[in-house]
């Protein structure tokens, strides 16, 4: 069977991987995951690891600390794109992708990117979709106090904001 075969009149397979498939959307040549089961907040989507170690952020990183940003492995982990309203995130602490909102089998997989990055590489204008969508994506280092109450952080990112308030404070 081939693996490039269509899934539908907008997407084809990349790459399968047990509970989710990598797709390219055929009219912009954009790669996603796609979750091929159902998963309910709390359930671990899957384990990872740092497949690279580095200390500046590229588009492909995620930060575990300051001046320590990791590639996600596995590989498929990084076509995990964008949401302002995401429904999985990654906890750098467990290393574990989580789910964060019900996710439906042949759902596209999403994070908000600056639930992990304090300050991004490539700031990008958001095309969600979302009622919610923040526009200008740049890191959680630019989010507005109501903002940040509307989402979920990795530890370092939480300990970056609960730095910057106490600062506020003094």
């Amino acid at each position: 069977m081939d693996t490039q075969l269509a899934v539908s009149a907008t997407h084809e397979i990349i790459s399968h991987h047990g509970f989710s498939e990598v797709r390219r959307n055929l009219s912009n040549g954009q790669n996603a995951l796609f979750a091929l089961r159902d998963f309910q907040p709390g359930d671990i989507i899957s384990e990872f690891y740092a497949g690279g170690i580095y200390t500046e952020p590229t588009y492909l990183t995620v930060q575990t600390g300051a001046g320590r940003h990791i590639t996600l492995q596995p590989e498929y982990l990084q076509y995990i794109n964008h949401s302002c309203e995401p429904n999985a995130f990654f906890d750098t602490t467990a290393m574990q992708l989580v789910c964060i909102k019900p996710i439906k089998a042949e759902e596209e997989f999403s994070f908000f990117y600056p639930s992990a990055e304090w300050d991004m590489a490539q700031p990008f204008y958001c095309y969600c979709g979302s009622a919610a969508c923040l526009g200008e994506i740049k890191g959680a280092l630019y989010l507005t106090a109501e903002q940040l109450t509307k989402y979920r952080f990795t530890d370092f990112i939480q300990q970056q904001l609960n730095e910057r308030a106490s600062k506020k404070r003094a």
